[in-house]
């Protein structure tokens, strides 16, 4: 009784290979996510975070939120529907945005946002969009990583409007920025896998309306 009580209260909690499967936002809700949990706390002096989804959301939603206890948005992948069309890259709270060139994530989308000292990019169905230089940055220990919601403080604060309704898989993160061929090899679903998040050995807490389903193609993504 006690065991069914306290997965009740925190959520339920997994670990497994998630490979040919996906997690499902069936509605907008102020609660339902999903906790990734990192195979190490940082911090990170760069970073890697690929993954699958697609939405037929008309509004802005947050895709990956990761927060430390001094920055909300360490990193954070945040979409703005048209007119904008933007995908918004924040690290250690600093933002980039980058136009989307008519690509609104209703099919199923490829996606890798890569960071280190140097250069930050996004690409998109094995697309480079253009490359920003930051001066500097850092995330620190201990994050807290959600999809689903976006943290407004770290661990909480979310908000209804920005919560996702569709279907995410194939979330990997690396401690490192991935060269271009790395990321090239994850559009053509060759076997690479994250040393942060790992999809094939995924640990994770889910909380809310957020359900598990296998798919049809474990690998949506585009010919490269």
């Amino acid at each position: 009784m006690w065991v069914c009580l306290l997965l009740w209260v925190s959520g339920v909690l997994g670990q497994k290979d998630m490979k040919e499967k996906l997690f499902a936002f069936p509605k907008e809700s102020v609660n339902s996510h999903v906790k990734l949990l990192p195979e190490h706390s940082g911090p990170f002096i760069e970073a890697t975070v690929c993954m699958r989804f697609h939405s037929n959301l008309t509004r802005e939603y947050s895709l990956f939120s990761l927060a430390t206890e001094t920055k909300h948005n360490a990193f954070l992948l945040f979409y703005h529907p048209a007119p904008r069309n933007q995908l918004l890259l924040s690290i250690d709270n600093k933002d980039q945005y980058y136009d989307l060139q008519g690509n609104n994530f209703t099919e199923w989308t490829s996606l890798c946002a890569t960071w280190n000292s140097s250069v930050q990019a996004v690409w998109i169905d094995g697309k480079n969009y253009n490359k920003n230089r930051i001066s500097d940055g850092n995330i620190k220990a201990n994050p807290i990583i959600i999809i689903g919601q976006e943290q407004d403080l770290y661990g909480g604060k979310f908000n209804i409007s920005e919560s996702f309704v569709g279907e995410i898989t194939d979330i990997n993160m690396w401690d490192k920025a991935l060269t271009d061929d790395n990321i090239i090899d994850y559009f053509a679903a060759n076997a690479i896998n994250g040393n942060i998040l790992n999809w094939n050995n995924l640990s994770y807490n889910l909380t809310g309306g957020v359900n598990k389903h296998p798919y049809a193609d474990p690998y949506p993504c585009i010919p490269v």
